[in-house]
């Protein structure tokens, strides 16, 4: 058992490390772009509540 410590102690590790990293990204929650049409992130909390943040906006040709 002496001479496998450093191998299943590495493999312990890098289980425990892999565990945690999986546990992380699954609660990881993505920011709403493009939703409800605009190309931006809509603020939902706040003084500036309902704002839209780096707007794309395109300008419509009038005949």
């Amino acid at each position: 058992m002496k001479r496998m410590h450093r191998v299943l102690s590495s493999f312990s590790r890098g289980s425990k490390n892999a565990k945690l990293n999986q546990l992380m990204f699954r609660n990881l929650k993505t920011v709403e772009t493009n939703a409800n049409g605009t190309s931006g992130y809509v603020i939902k909390s706040g003084k500036n509540s309902g704002e839209t943040l780096a707007h794309i906006k395109k300008e419509t040709k009038k005949i």
